[in-house]
This record gives structure tokens, C-alpha cells and sequence, in this order.
């Protein structure tokens, strides 16, 4: 075999998509954050609405989606991505609006922003990273963090008397009328990304078709915060936080799905 036979296009296996710059992922080795920026750029690129999508991405780890991105974009304030893709979206309806977020930003100061976003069924679509910590301001305890999960500020894991139980938003906001696709995926093998994939696809389709809300999370490691290599993080997170959240749709066509 010569090399014209190996780049033949019948004989290509990945390229990058254009909808992603050239620049160097800033991620820590290992993060789910990348592998999920790719499928969000790919699903766009497949989908031919790149030059009609706008991102919006707030503080956190989340934020430096925009600087790999060829895409529109806003900067939110912490936790206000989802009123902001609200006001994009009224604005422009026709356009594409997701908004891009970690569980320390929309499921803590920005709770009542996606909480409101979900209920009232706006025609966007939320993609929501959860690693279970604050990965970019120092591995602080999230909403997210697990009981008896060690972080920065719960040193000795977190005690649930003191600090309540980890909130399952995907599964709260599965629960609101307003939402109509919801589900739970993972980045951590081949298999989660291809599943992946086809959710965020499918979120976009919702939204193209003016169908109502769709909220996809993605559960990640944060091996710098978990203190692991990126192999015992992934092993981690599926011992620990996919039993806690499970993958798999919660809501199809505004109907919840019994397990």
C-alpha cells in the first residue's frame, strides 16, 4: 500500500471539523472538556448550521470553549448563560442557541437561571459538564460533589448531615414541564462518545424543529481536582459517580422514561 492509497477520503477515519480553531486545547490531559468541545463543533459542522449557531459560555472550565471555536459566541456572567441564550434566542429565534456550562456554574450560583430557562421551555439547548467539582478555581466541593467525596473544601469528604446531598439536576429538570429531551451521557470510552454524539445531534434537531428545551449532561472526570491520573479518574468515575448518575435518556418527546 503507497500513501495515495491511505489518504484516499474511502480510506479516512477523523478529520478535524473546521468549526474548531487550530489553537492548542488548554484542558488539563485527560478532561472530559475536550472530547465534548469536539462533538459539539462536529454535530454543528454535520448538521450545516455553524454560520446560524450561537454559543454561550460562562465562568469555569466552560469558558474556554469559545477560544477553540470558529463559532459565535457570548461570555456570560457566572451562572447566567441560560438567560443569556434566553435573550439571544427571543431576539433571534431563528438562530441555533446552546449554552455551555459546568455543574459549579449552572447548578450553583446559576440554579435559578436554568431552573426558570427549563421550565418555561425555552427553544434551546444546554449542554451541562459534570465532573462533580469546581475544577478551574481550586477543586472546591460543587452541588454535584459526591457523599464522602474529598475536594479542597470538604477535605475529609462531604458529610451529608452538614452538607446536604449531591443535586441531580438533570434528573430535577427532566421532572419540569417545559423540558422536552433530556439525558445523561458520558466522554470516557468510544462507545459513551458515539452515544454522546448522537444525544447532542438529537438536542439540535429538537431545536430546529422549535420543539422546546433540550438538556444534555455529560459526566466527566476532573483528574486535577480528584488528585488522579487521567486512566484511575475515568475508573473512578465509573465506580463512583455513574452509579449516583446514571447514563441514559430521562425524557423523549416531553415524555419521562421509566426504568
Amino acid at each position: 500500500m503507497n500513501v495515495n492509497d491511505i489518504i484516499k477520503p474511502e480510506n479516512l477515519v477523523y478529520s478535524k471539523t473546521s468549526l474548531m480553531n487550530d489553537r492548542e486545547l488548554s484542558y488539563c490531559p485527560g478532561c472530559g472538556h475536550g472530547t465534548a468541545n469536539r462533538l459539539v463543533h462536529e454535530v454543528i459542522e454535520e448538521m450545516g448550521i455553524g454560520g446560524e449557531t450561537i454559543g454561550v459560555a460562562p465562568v469555569g472550565c466552560a469558558v474556554m470553549l469559545y477560544e477553540f471555536s470558529n463559532l459565535d459566541f457570548v461570555q456570560a456572567a457566572h451562572g447566567r448563560a441560560t438567560a443569556v441564550a434566553t435573550g439571544l434566542k427571543r431576539v433571534m429565534p431563528d438562530k441555533f442557541v446552546f449554552s455551555y456550562q459546568g455543574d459549579g456554574d449552572l447548578a450553583a450560583i446559576g440554579t435559578g437561571e436554568t431552573l426558570h430557562t427549563c421550565n418555561r421551555g425555552e427553544n434551546i439547548t444546554i449542554i451541562f459538564i459534570n465532573n462533580g467539582i469546581y475544577g478551574m478555581t481550586g477543586g472546591q466541593m460543587a452541588p454535584t460533589t459526591l457523599v464522602g467525596m474529598k475536594t479542597s473544601t470538604s477535605p475529609y469528604g462531604r458529610d451529608e448531615k452538614w452538607m446536604g446531598s449531591p443535586i441531580d439536576m438533570t434528573k430535577l429538570v427532566s421532572m419540569l414541564p417545559g423540558t422536552y429531551y433530556v439525558t445523561r451521557q458520558a466522554v470516557h470510552t468510544p462507545s459513551a462518545v458515539r452515544k454522546a454524539k448522537k444525544a447532542i445531534q438529537k438536542a439540535f434537531e429538537v431545536q430546529k424543529n422549535k420543539l422546546g428545551l433540550s438538556f444534555v449532561e455529560i459526566v466527566s472526570n476532573c483528574n486535577s481536582g480528584w488528585k488522579m491520573s487521567p486512566v484511575k479518574a475515568n475508573q473512578w468515575m465509573e465506580e463512583n459517580m455513574l452509579p449516583y448518575y446514571p447514563l441514559g435518556d430521562l425524557k423523549v418527546d416531553g415524555k419521562l422514561i421509566t426504568k
